[in-house]
């Protein structure tokens, strides 16, 4: 389990942090939108209403100890930029800023931003699940060298079969099962199937080749 801070709830912030939470990682939202935190509640691990502008605030809140900071700050650029810089030097290892257009993305990354993203409003939950260098939700390891792991297929395996993927040869896997979005599950799936998006692989493979795709902060 990840732990995430979500600064900002606009409809990308609110989607993003619902769909991390039911995606089972730890989840704290800051928002200074006393009905907006008040919607969260249940819905996140965490909802806070504050000034996240306040570097103090962030200290109180125990920002560092996230995992990854997702600054969604909406229309704000200002707040935006100096949030992103506050959480950097609090000593959040991976950043996740959004910006509105690719100036402000270009500063975001001058002031600490790992990632910057530009989606649309209701691309949250898209994010979500592929915006982050990890594909890798959930593992299970048999032995010191082994597992069985849940992951998300990256993006360009979308609308190839397996056979093209040459999941095996190439990423050293083997694909157990499959399930699909509306929680079909399909074992053993033939060299013909092809995968969407919104799949969930279930691989087993070494341990080395599986946390190829873990986050990489």
């Amino acid at each position: 389990m990840k732990q995430f801070v979500v600064i900002g709830l606009g409809s990308f912030g609110i989607s993003l942090a619902k769909t991390l939470y039911e995606m089972g990682n730890d989840v704290l939202v800051i928002d200074e939108d006393e009905e907006l935190v008040q919607a969260m509640n249940g819905l996140v691990t965490h909802a806070v209403r504050a000034d996240a502008t306040d570097e103090n605030v962030l200290k109180s809140l125990g920002v560092k100890n996230f995992d990854v900071a997702i600054v969604a700050i909406g229309k704000n650029m200002e707040s935006s930029i100096m949030v992103t810089m506050l959480v950097k030097e609090l000593g959040v290892k991976y950043v996740i800023a959004k910006a509105h257009n690719e100036l402000h993305a270009r500063v975001l990354y001058k002031v600490g931003a790992d990632r910057v993203v530009m989606p649309e409003k209701d691309m949250g939950i898209r994010v979500a699940r592929n915006v982050f260098s990890s594909n890798l939700i959930d593992l299970i390891e048999f032995s010191k060298e082994y597992s069985i792991a849940e992951i998300l297929p990256i993006e360009e395996w979308f609308g190839k079969t397996l056979k093209e993927i040459n999941v095996r040869e190439k990423y050293g896997l083997n694909v157990v099962a499959v399930k699909k979005f509306n929680d079909e599950i399909i074992v053993s799936p033939g060299p013909d199937y092809v995968i969407n998006e919104g799949d969930v692989l279930a691989v087993c493979g070494k341990n080395t080749d599986i946390k190829r795709f873990e986050i990489k902060t």
